[in-house]
């Protein structure tokens, strides 16, 4: 298996809405991405499969060593080597690979957040970093790009963290901010234990709410000039927001208790609308 194979294999086993995306771009562009949202599975799998946490420390450590090994042109690892040829063609700095690891490892390190700022580093280093490298990928002229870039990450994040709400809690681990909870009186038993109730609805709407702002400020700040060169983010976004949407039409609360989804048909609909609409 080359590493290109090796990259594709783990983007298509994760299921993710972003792979049916990738199939609009050009060859160079596709391996490109592919490899980075394979390094970015990488890196979330040691912190999920990994319950010891000595040993999810050391793997990341190990991937820290490894983005200085690409960088001196010495990969060792399948998806360091597919990311060889793109960290050069587009410029992708190792500093961003960095602060995706850096941001994995807040997961050791945290299970609750205070506050919604305290979050809000959280998501970038987990998405508006992985934003900015595939806006670099994807090519852009106008450095507003790179804004739009950074709040579709957020919004990614915060849709992933609304959608994931009941699973996370089997996990033991609550994003949402404390604070809000306190705000809509809800408690952390609500939550670890899945109890549906109308304050729990409030909050997990305002949590939408807050996710939608996101989307609305991305597309603002999208140059004109950069909207060819950038649909893949777009039909990505169609797709995180069309699901969002999806959770609050079927009452918001019930991502405690099941795992809301689109059906691939759906996601391929939707993305191919974006295509035929940027052309």
């Amino acid at each position: 298996m080359t590493p290109q194979q090796y990259c594709q294999q783990k983007t298509a086993n994760s299921g993710s809405s972003f792979y049916y995306s990738f199939m609009f771009l050009p060859a160079q562009k596709r391996e490109a991405i592919t490899a980075l949202y394979a390094f970015c599975r990488e890196v979330d799998d040691i912190v999920d499969e990994f319950t010891e946490l000595h040993i999810a420390q050391t793997k990341l450590t190990w991937w820290r060593s490894e983005i200085n090994n690409l960088y001196q042109n010495k990969p060792q690892h399948p998806v360091s080597k597919a990311l060889l040829i793109p960290i050069n063609t587009y410029n992708l700095d190792a500093e961003h690979f960095i602060e995706i690891i850096d941001g994995m490892e807040m997961d050791l390190s945290f299970n609750r957040y205070e506050d919604f700022k305290q979050l809000q580093l959280y998501c970038y280093r987990v998405a508006s970093v992985v934003g900015l490298l595939s806006s670099q990928i994807f090519g852009f002229g106008n450095r507003k790009t790179l804004k739009f870039a950074h709040d579709l990450g957020m919004a990614f994040q915060l849709t992933n963290i609304i959608r994931d709400v009941g699973e996370d809690a089997r996990r033991g681990r609550i994003y949402l901010p404390l604070n809000e909870l306190t705000q809509f009186n809800v408690t952390e038993d609500d939550i670890l234990h899945s109890r549906e109730s109308d304050a729990v609805r409030k909050l997990l709407e305002h949590q939408i709410e807050r996710a939608e702002s996101y989307y609305d400020r991305a597309l603002r700040e999208l140059p004109d000039e950069d909207r060819k060169s950038q649909r893949v983010g777009l039909m990505m976004a169609a797709i995180y927001r069309t699901l969002l949407r999806e959770i609050k039409a079927d009452g918001a609360q019930k991502v405690l208790n099941s795992h809301t989804s689109l059906g691939v048909l759906h996601k391929l609909w939707l993305a191919f609308k974006v295509w035929i609409k940027s052309h």
